[in-house]
């Protein structure tokens, strides 16, 4: 969630390093900070901020740095609240200076050790510990790589970090384990990051490291090590980002423009897998036939968002495929005792592909016995993606808005790509999957459809926006939905809002119902909708307003309680994708009337690279 830049180059790196920060602003953060190497004064010129990076960036022009080499970073609090003493970087005896990401599981035990030693902290942080640590070892063996080789070797937890040293100036040995650190390749000069996204102005050749990799970098060479302390050859890779998809454009935030690109999401996420009567297999990769053809249940596992898409999934794969299919909150899953069915697929879920209790749990997973991993995630180049068997992108592009829109419409459609393929052995016949798959290539003109209608949900926001609470309702695929709509609600525009399946009013969430509470229904014209609707007469018998999100197959219509939103029709299947847009328009209407911070929320953050 935090975001590292590092740079050693023959000219001056402070730009490259902001410049770099900015760019990483989606991922969430409350401080940022920024170190220079000042050569001829053999210091360390050292700024940090709380807030944006905005701010750093004015003290730097107040008052100019001048450096070949440098660190900056953004923080996102885990140990220690947000304040300037917190943020990083953070400096030992004004020569060892550090950036870290992650979490440091035994920094409580390592602090004790330093102090006893008369190291004096000024950070409630456990990444100064890790400082501390390799200024401890400097001063006996004055040689920084050494230093940092046998710091990280105390370490116990997720690390990438990024070492310089004022006595041994061009220099940054940088290191990971747990947690995504790339190195970039220039020509006279080196880079490192969190996120390929930070380099794309100055590189777009990258070498991903390898889980406890170490690198010693100068501005004319890179050596690697890997965890067994062993010298080795990393190869670099050409990275392909779109100058465009880090740019607003003419939206006024990230998250409306992400909204408005789910139409080509679609179109891409299709893209080279499906034909015109059925689902191509290849797409994902030579092994998928003989692991698919074996698997006999399926474990779907994703934090937030994810685990919501996942959710949908589960009536897919049980309803259609006709196999077993359990759901768990990545979180929860790493944590307890595993009973693993036999021949069963581990599929995990992730926007970044580096989300650390997701990267966890696949981890366990694989240990544990699961005969089969597969990640569905965005990022092809993600420590996820590179460790499953099998990975199945979303090809959403970069998603900048913390709160997540395009990136679960892509793991809906990857999901129902792969439920088909399930289904095709075993209950899904073949005039089904070629009803399924022509729907899904229409399926892009569906979205624009929905999209369409934004002046109407606009209007439904400027009712909501002032109410305290609002409860979400549906049935079957579209009650993970009504959860989904709830958290976006939660995330940008601050309001406590709960998502419920339609029939447990009765169960408890009535009793909150009266004239101030807006209830969100999704009820489109399915097998449940008879269901759905004797509940929503519940709730106007106690006086609740009622917004309905609906097609013209259920025969709903406007009154003095009822606002009903008519969406396109669609095949049922395919109704959670349709009908997850409007929420997220919602929402995001409700946050710009109330003012919030739209793309970075309060207390969020985009990668959650930490537990």
């Amino acid at each position: 969630m935090c975001g590292i830049v590092g740079a050693v180059a023959h000219r001056d790196v402070p730009g490259i390093l902001l410049a770099g920060l900015q760019r990483l602003e989606y991922r969430g953060y409350d401080s940022a900070g920024i170190a220079v190497q000042i050569r001829e004064a053999a210091s360390i010129d050292r700024r940090r901020t709380l807030g944006k990076v905005a701010e750093l960036v004015e003290d730097v022009k107040r008052e100019p740095m001048s450096g070949h080499s440098g660190i900056a970073h953004t923080r996102w609090a885990t140990h220690g609240a947000p304040s300037e003493q917190n943020a990083h970087p953070h400096i030992s005896s004004d020569r060892i200076c550090l950036v870290h990401n992650g979490i440091i599981e035994n920094f409580e035990s390592l602090r004790d050790e330093l102090k006893g030693t008369g190291r004096e902290f000024t950070s409630e942080t456990d990444s100064e510990v890790i400082v501390h640590l390799v200024d401890s070892y400097y001063e006996e063996s004055k040689d920084l790589l050494r230093a940092v080789k046998e710091a990280i070797q105390r370490l116990e937890g997720a690390y990438a970090i990024g070492v310089m040293c004022r006595d041994d100036p061009g220099r940054i040995v940088a290191a990971r384990l747990g947690s995504p650190l790339v190195v970039g390749v220039g020509i006279g000069e080196h880079y490192i990051a969190s996120d390929v996204l930070a380099l794309r102005p100055v590189t777009d050749r990258f070498i991903y490291l390898e889980e406890g990799d170490l690198v010693d970098i100068t501005a004319d060479a890179l050596s690697f090590w890997n965890v067994e302390d062993e010298s080795v050859i990393r190869t670099s890779v050409r990275v392909q980002v779109g100058t465009d998809e880090a740019d607003k454009g003419s939206y006024r935030h990230y998250m409306h423009k992400e909204i408005h690109e789910q139409a080509s999401v679609v179109r891409r996420t299709l893209e080279g897998r499906i034909g015109a009567e059925r689902v191509l297999e290849a797409a994902l990769g030579v092994e998928a036939p003989a692991i698919f053809d074996e698997t006999e249940s399926i474990t779907l596992v994703g934090c937030g968002t994810s685990y919501y898409a996942a959710s949908v999934a589960r009536y897919w794969i049980e309803g259609i495929a006709g196999i077993s299919c359990n759901v768990e909150i990545a979180s929860e899953f790493r944590y307890r005792s595993l009973v693993v069915p036999p021949k069963a697929l581990f599929v995990s879920l992730s926007q970044s592909g580096e989300t650390a209790d997701t990267l966890a749990a696949h981890r366990i997973a694989a240990e544990a016995g699961f005969a089969h991993t597969m990640a569905i995630c965005n990022v092809p180049t993600s420590s996820l993606a590179r460790e499953s068997e099998l990975a199945f992108f979303m090809n959403a592009g970069v998603e900048i808005g913390v709160a997540s829109t395009k990136a679960f419409t892509a793991q809906l459609v990857d999901l129902l790509l792969l439920t088909i393929l399930m289904g095709r052995r075993r209950k899904l016949n073949r005039s089904a999957e070629i009803e399924l798959v022509r729907w899904l290539s229409v399926l892009d003109r569906a979205v624009e459809e929905v999209l369409s209608l934004e002046a109407q949900i606009a209007g439904v926001a400027e009712e909501i926006m002032d109410r305290p609470n609002a409860l979400f309702l549906g049935r079957g695929t579209l009650y993970p939905v009504a959860l989904e709509g709830a958290l976006k609600l939660k995330e940008v525009a601050y309001i406590h809002a709960e998502g419920y399946p339609a029939g447990e009013l009765k169960h408890g969430p009535l009793a909150l119902v009266d004239e101030d509470m807006p209830v969100v229904a999704i009820a489109p014209g399915n097998d449940l909708l008879e269901k759905v609707r004797s509940n929503l007469q519940e709730v106007r018998a106690r006086g609740g307003r009622l917004y309905v999100f609906t097609d013209a197959a259920a025969g709903f219509s406007s009154s003095d309680d009822v606002s009903v939103i008519e969406l396109p029709s669609i095949h049922q299947v395919l109704a959670p994708i349709s009908y997850a847009i409007p929420l997220q328009l919602l929402a995001y209407h409700v946050a710009v009337l109330r003012g919030t911070d739209v793309d970075q929320p309060r207390n969020l953050a985009k990668s959650v690279t930490v537990e």
